[in-house]
């Protein structure tokens, strides 16, 4: 069995190819049981643990993750796990990743791919809030797909967004560090947002027609980064209907009767299948909430174990 260390696996995933193996797999068949989520009160904290399987044909993978907010105060990732890739039938394993990168590599993808779907083609502006370790790949996926002349970073921590940027220095020429976000959420054509915010940070008040808003961070009910006059203003697809219940972006606003599941246009599925249009028109506000689907786990780790395994 490999195992994958994270310097092999940045190596071996490039960004551009992991949106089009997730577009090859949201076409095709692959089985996803829904994920299970398990809090454990310890402590005064809630740590979260998902179980996140998927198969298909030729390969079985799960991932098994914590997740802890309360772990950056240690300086201890918040997101900690590991991912096993399987054969098929045999059930010999195969692989071990870590399922942090792995997450983030394919996360970022998601976005990508939706953003290809939902963005306006000639976007300039991409903002970035949020200074996590997902934040970088967020940044250059969606570059992947759009050419952005400028990046503004925004981050409660400034120290950290100023860091974040003099990371990504060399792959753009106007990067900026805002302090205030709600003058950068005007200033945007796509806004990509990763935070374990409980509160929204991007208000339907803020935004303007054209937009398309990447929401990433809450995959809990008591997690918002949008507001329930952004969600009322925006065209909304998800990645899929799993997690509808499990994001607050969304179940608040359903519970509230701002949105109702019908007025949901559309999830990946169905826009790489064809099914269902993505923007229509240059004034659409879209916004793609993702929670994750173990369907990208699984294609990402598929791809890397095939380049890995070249003879």
């Amino acid at each position: 069995m490999l195992t994958i260390s994270n310097s092999r696996l940045e190596q071996t995933l490039d960004l551009p190819s992991v949106v089009e193996a997730l577009a090859q797999s949201f076409e095709g068949q692959i089985t996803t049981p829904q994920r299970q989520h398990y809090d454990i009160d310890i402590n005064d904290q809630t740590i979260t643990f998902l179980t996140m399987p998927a198969w298909q044909k030729d390969f079985l993978g799960i991932k098994l993750i914590t997740v802890n907010p309360e772990n950056p105060v240690i300086d201890i990732p918040s997101i900690q796990g590991n991912y096993m890739l399987y054969e098929l039938p045999t059930g010999t394993p195969l692989a071990l990743f870590d399922a942090k990168l792995l997450t983030n590599i394919r996360t970022a993808a998601a976005s990508a791919l939706a953003s290809r779907f939902l963005s306006r083609p000639d976007s300039e502006v991409l903002l970035m809030v949020g200074t996590g370790s997902l934040a970088p790949f967020l940044i250059r996926a969606h570059a992947c797909v759009r050419s952005f002349r400028k990046v503004i970073i925004w981050g409660r921590n400034p120290h950290k967004a100023t860091n974040l940027a003099e990371k990504l220095v060399d792959l753009f020429d106007d990067l900026e560090v805002a302090t205030d976000l709600n003058a950068a959420v005007g200033q945007a054509d796509v806004l990509s947002v990763a935070t374990m915010s409980q509160l929204p940070l991007i208000l339907g008040s803020q935004i303007r027609s054209g937009q398309h808003i990447d929401l990433v961070g809450s995959f809990k009910p008591d997690m918002r980064e949008a507001d329930d006059e952004c969600i009322r203003r925006c065209h909304v697809y998800i990645d899929t209907a799993h997690g509808i219940n499990e994001t607050g972006d969304l179940s608040e606003p359903i519970r509230k009767g701002i949105l109702r599941r019908s007025m949901i246009r559309g999830d990946l599925f169905q826009l790489c299948r064809g099914d269902r249009p993505g923007r229509t028109g240059d004034e659409q506000i879209t916004l793609f909430k993702s929670v994750g689907h173990a369907l990208e786990d699984l294609s990402a780790a598929v791809l890397a174990y095939k380049r890995l395994t070249v003879i």
